[in-house]
């Protein structure tokens, strides 16, 4: 079933009546605009409601219902890895129903809980997407209505909101910069783009460990990955369905791919430069700009930042990333002879240096070493690596042996 430009503004209008999902701003970035060569917009779609574009396509699928169908359904069963999740939750308790949600056993936790907060009963179950898929399914009944996260017209023309409130909100934009994870996201945003602007360029990103789109495209079908292993837990679905690749291949320009570390490196950047925290798979599409993924020079861009639900973990994991990258938190091994007061010294000139050490473990049990002596291994935060050189001379200065680990 082909998605029309109709049926995404008749979406538009049912979430325009109800307070469920708000139209997000759009925000510049002068930072962004020097470093990308483009003026660039930033979609702010992680500040909606659940704190991800998923409640449109939600709610839109649960209005649906008619009065029939809706008097014998109780209840809306979903899988997602977290932001769909949300979405149904919070659809579902707006229109009456109650809400099971399967989610792999390794989801973040905060999406877990977020989804619980919402009214829904989660269901952890299987690795990935694709196990939790299989079990929801198996609980779908007469009594219930199966919410796909991406293979459902509905749940496409809903997402596909998005689309238009981004050339309202930015009539002279030159193209939309949009993540794929199952593809409904950019299935429904560039059938209203290239319907109602088709002037306007529509460019995919996909992780790299997660992207099946390139050869998809490539081999003129759907491609899947039995296993993805991403930052971006938000697009890491393993695959897309025939519905919206047909839709990828019909209306979007292009597919990029970008690295978790250029994932890390935007979701450090948001949060230092427009002070937005972004999880993966929304910073993906800045990691694209930034990255020079794609020609952006001298235009107007939006990229959307699809998801704000960056868990507490994932944020600690990429900062450690971020700063090891630009070598503000170093790991040092010292020589030394095993007795008191050496720590203590080396402690003395990585503080005397206002470097700030994090952690010391002492290894002994290395066949390098003679007897009596020992590696002490310290983790310090540096203001990069000027500070760090300068610390590391100044420890040789008395007699240490310094090796720098990372």
């Amino acid at each position: 079933m082909p998605i029309a430009l109709d049926d995404i503004q008749q979406a538009q209008d049912r979430l325009d009546d109800t307070s469920v999902a708000r139209e997000t701003r759009v925000e510049t970035s002068r930072t962004l605009d020097q470093d990308s060569g483009a003026d660039v917009y930033l979609k702010m779609e992680h500040l909606q409601r659940t704190g991800s574009f998923k409640t449109r396509g939600a709610f839109n699928k649960l209005t649906q219902l008619d009065d029939d169908e809706h008097s014998s359904v109780e209840r809306a069963i979903a899988a997602s890895a977290g932001n769909h999740a949300q979405g149904v939750a919070l659809a579902a308790a707006k229109t009456g129903l109650e809400a099971t949600i399967v989610m792999p056993t390794n989801a973040p936790q905060s999406k877990i809980d977020a989804t619980r907060g919402y009214g829904a009963d989660v269901e952890l179950h299987g690795q990935n997407f694709q196990a939790a898929m299989d079990h929801a399914r198996s609980l779908n009944d007469e009594s219930s209505v199966f919410v796909h996260a991406y293979d459902d017209p509905a749940i496409i023309a809903g997402q596909g909101t998005l689309g238009l409130e981004i050339l309202d909100q930015v009539p002279d934009v030159d193209t939309v910069v949009v993540p794929i994870g199952g593809g409904g996201l950019i299935g429904g945003v560039s059938a209203a783009v290239t319907e109602r602007a088709p002037a306007v360029r529509v460019v995919g990103v996909q992780a790299e460990d997660a992207a099946t789109v390139p050869q998809s495209l490539q081999k003129g079908a759907p491609q899947t990955v039995d296993s993805v292993q991403t930052i971006a837990d938000g697009i890491a679905t393993g695959g897309i369905s025939d519905r919206t690749y047909e839709l990828i291949d019909q209306h979007v320009d292009e597919v990029v791919t970008v690295s978790d570390t250029e994932i890390a490196h935007s979701i450090r950047y948001l949060l230092e430069r427009t002070k937005q925290m972004v999880e993966g798979a929304g910073a993906a599409t800045v990691a694209a700009l930034l990255h020079d993924r794609v020609d952006v020079a001298g235009e107007t861009v939006v990229p959307i930042l699809t998801g704000g639900n960056l868990s507490a973990t994932m944020l600690q994991r990429t900062l450690t990333h971020e700063l090891t990258y630009r070598q503000q938190l170093v790991q040092l091994r010292v020589r030394i002879i095993d007795e008191p007061g050496k720590m203590g010294e080396i402690s003395n000139i990585i503080a005397e240096r206002n470097a700030n050490i994090r952690t010391v473990n002492h290894e002994r049990a290395v066949d390098k070493l003679k007897v009596g002596e020992a590696y002490l291994d310290i983790r310090i935060e540096t203001s990069g690596d000027r500070h760090t050189r300068r610390i590391i001379g100044a420890i040789e200065d008395v007699g240490y042996e310094v090796t720098r680990l990372n």
